[in-house]
């Protein structure tokens, strides 16, 4: 099993979260996180247009580019997590243009030495696969897409085709952080998705709190926490990490408190 498919195996829902690299201590943080109890960290690429990303992560894009955060920073960030966290998966989320300017293959490979687990890329469509997806591949990385309300039956086929790790469904049609879909809207998107694929399904998107985390959990393999932990890094700077890990334990436990019984259990009754 890659570590992915094990942080989805361990018999309750998987805590996703996510917090930009270069922003505040990345390395206290990320150690936060997974002191906290977080079965998948994506590391978001900063980025000057983020055109998904909503006022708090757009904020630590500007942070983190401020302090002249570079994609080679990025995967040394990663790597260091890789040595100290040899078993927690790492995701990178971000952009096009800082993966493919150098070329998709040279990202891979500088992704796949750090210990990079998958990559998120919000703005390549599955129909522009080849623009990087081939490369991940190849190099063992897993390209992980992106599922949305507007995804329908004759597109999704392309959304799965090629994607591994887990699949992300963004459950609102607009950026991070400011709005949450309705669970009914939720639960019926994630058994349609699940219907046609054996990848866990993670939901993001206006999840901020344990409450909102857990009602998640129920319905689907995952729950996606970004914008909340990122606006406490904005607060608290080099005092986050506690705050971020007394977060992360409160998410957790409520997402893990679900339990493998009642795992989207309305969804395969």
């Amino acid at each position: 099993m890659t570590r992915l498919s094990s942080a989805f195996a361990k018999g309750h829902p998987a805590l996703v979260t996510f917090i930009t690299a270069g922003d505040g201590d990345t390395a206290a943080n990320l150690d936060a996180l997974v002191e906290g109890g977080a079965d998948v960290i994506e590391l978001g690429m900063p980025f000057t247009d983020p055109m998904a990303d909503g006022p708090a992560i757009q904020a630590a894009n500007l942070r983190s580019l401020g302090k002249g955060t570079t994609t080679a920073d990025i995967f040394a960030i990663a790597a260091a997590f890789r040595r100290r966290h040899p078993q927690v998966p790492l995701v990178l989320m971000g952009y096009a243009n800082p993966m493919v300017r150098r070329g998709p293959e040279w990202f891979a490979a500088e992704a796949a030495k750090a210990g990079v687990d998958g990559v998120i890329c919000v703005d390549i469509p599955p129909e522009e696969d080849e623009a990087l997806g081939p490369a991940l591949r190849a190099a063992g990385v897993a390209p992980i897409r992106l599922a949305t309300p507007t995804t329908d039956a004759a597109r999704l086929p392309a959304v799965l085709e090629g994607s591994s790790g887990f699949l992300y469904y963004v459950s609102v049609a607009g950026i991070t952080g400011k709005q949450q879909a309705a669970l009914a809207s939720i639960e019926e998107n994630v058994a349609r998705l699940k219907a046609a694929t054996d990848l866990p399904v993670a939901v993001g998107f206006g999840v901020r709190t344990p409450a909102q985390a857990a009602e998640i959990a129920r319905v689907a393999d995952g729950a996606v926490v970004g914008s909340a932990l990122v606006e406490l890094i904005g607060q608290y700077g080099v005092q986050a990490p506690d705050h971020v890990r007394r977060l992360t334990a409160s998410l957790a436990e409520a997402v893990h408190g679900v339990g493998n019984m009642s795992l989207g259990s309305s969804l395969r009754a």
